[in-house]
């Protein structure tokens, strides 16, 4: 394994250096890639003065907040340029714990992803307002019974893609681009048959820095599991029937 975890931001100058600090320390020389959507707080800033320091850091800076999912897919290019194998994704900060990635690649040796769940036994939330616990439920709740999705925590963003992963979603046209991105990217790994494994994680509300969730971003999500479950009926977009992702 050559491991990497990409990491989307903007606004996270209070989170990003401590959370570079403990994936740098993981053993397995994890390597982080900041997508950074040019962070009015600085936050590109301090990601090129650690990685001045450190080479197992990478910054790509965008000139603009261009959105989740294409920072994702920015993220996985490099990182396919790169060569990594695994690829980790994950929250700037700190909802999910770095101290849980070698659970993903561990469990990654015989899955295509992982996705660190909050809806399988031994996971869960902490923190987490009442509003924004339901909102999760429900979003997750649609998702699964319009587009077939097996997985319990099909909006999580604490994933594992393997390499062959990232060659097809290189390759695909993935239109979402907020938080929507996840469920999307879920939907065309599974109809293309992939492994998909959960392993339980604790997800903390953030302490410092502002959440990005707003309503347009909801509303956003509903718009496309909407098109993706018009998708789904007019079969142009199958998804296949597999079992419930195991452990």
């Amino acid at each position: 394994m050559r491991p990497a975890v990409v990491i989307p931001t903007y606004d996270e100058a209070d989170n990003i250096a401590r959370l570079l600090g403990c994936i740098r320390a993981l053993p397995g020389d994890v390597h982080a890639i900041v997508v950074d959507d040019n962070s009015p707080d600085g936050t590109g800033d301090l990601v090129a003065q650690i990685a001045a320091g450190d080479a197992g850091v990478r910054l790509l800076r965008r000139p603009a907040k261009l959105g989740l999912g294409t920072a994702h897919l920015a993220g996985f290019r490099a990182a396919w340029d790169a060569g990594f194998d695994p690829v980790l994704t994950m929250d700037a900060d700190f909802s999910h714990d770095p101290a849980q990635i070698p659970d993903l690649l561990a469990r990654s040796a015989d899955a295509d992803l992982v996705i660190g769940s909050r809806y399988v036994p031994g996971g869960g939330t902490r923190d987490c307002p009442l509003g924004r616990r339901l909102l999760s439920r429900t979003a997750n709740g649609v998702a699964r019974a319009a587009l077939g999705l097996a997985a319990a925590d099909c909006t999580a963003g604490f994933r594992c893609y393997r390499r062959a992963v990232l060659e097809v979603l290189l390759a695909t046209p993935i239109v979402a681009n907020g938080y929507s991105f996840l469920v999307e990217v879920l939907v065309r790994v599974q109809a293309r048959g992939f492994r998909v494994r959960e392993v339980p994680i604790l997800f903390v509300d953030r302490r410092l820095g502002v959440s990005k969730i707003s309503k347009n971003e909801i509303l956003r999500a509903a718009a496309t599991v909407w098109r993706l479950f018009r998708a789904r009926i007019r079969r142009s977009l199958p998804i296949m029937g597999a079992q419930r992702p195991g452990r």
